[in-house]
């Protein structure tokens, strides 16, 4: 059950309630309706499906599941909503609820412009023109890639070329008010040549020019990629599991 002192409507009462964290500023888009609710030093917010997944929270594992809980009872959430909450096991799910997918991944932010890297290759901003190629290079090299050409949330790509080829590339999906990178993507045969690195340090270098602050996700298994990101400065965390409601 929520009692009307929990509840927090709006986005600038949510984000004063988790103290303007940048995991928030970046998870509430500055047009989505938002509807929150705190408990036990936890913060729920929920946006509507069109604006991402249905909620997101921040603080203790518990009293976040416990909200979760109280609104599917009411049906305020419901069965195939997506969230994404803090970190916690599945033995913390039993009797709360039921999940038919779960992952664990890291939200890294930094607010300092990365060092310039060993061999740094230019780093640009794609156009229309390059959208066949980067559809090209997105399917053989990030197929499971939840960036993709034509992605509405998406505000621009970036790419590295050998010559005349596109053989990395990234998209701009800062919402909010903190600049984000997702998509991160080498061709298979150009792995190993710090190509990485230069395509996340010239878009974090090409998004802090706009924002204070910029973030990206990264899944726990992927121990490369989260080592080479604190090495370009996204040294800030925050451990989330994203489920999908059964």
């Amino acid at each position: 059950m929520i009692i009307d002192d929990q509840v927090l409507l709006g986005r600038g009462a949510i984000l004063a309630a988790v103290g303007h964290h940048p995991f928030a500023r970046h998870a509430l888009g500055r047009a989505a309706p938002a509807r929150g609710y705190q408990r036990g030093g936890a913060v729920l917010w929920l946006v509507p499906p069109e604006h991402g997944p249905a909620g997101c929270a921040i603080g203790p594992a518990e009293p976040a599941l416990e909200i979760c809980a109280a609104l599917l009872a009411d049906g305020t959430l419901r069965p195939g909503h997506r969230l994404h909450l803090p970190r916690h096991g599945r033995g913390l799910l039993v009797d709360r609820l039921v999940v038919a997918e779960q992952s664990d991944w890291d939200f890294h932010w930094t607010d300092e412009p990365p060092p310039v890297q060993p061999d740094e290759q230019p780093v640009e901003r794609l156009t229309d023109a390059d959208q066949p190629a980067l559809a090209a290079l997105v399917r053989e090299s990030f197929p499971s890639s939840t960036s993709r050409p034509g992605d509405p949330r998406v505000v621009d790509w970036y790419g590295i070329r050998a010559g005349d080829r596109l053989v990395a590339c990234g998209a701009d999906r800062s919402q909010g008010d903190i600049g984000f990178l997702a998509g991160l993507t080498v061709a298979p045969d150009q792995r190993g040549r710090g190509l990485g690195a230069s395509l996340t340090a010239g878009m974090t270098r090409a998004l802090l020019a706009r924002h204070d602050t910029v973030g990206l996700g990264v899944y726990t298994h992927n121990v490369g990629a989260a080592r080479l990101y604190r090495r370009l400065g996204f040294t800030s965390t925050l451990p989330l599991s994203s489920i999908r409601l059964a």
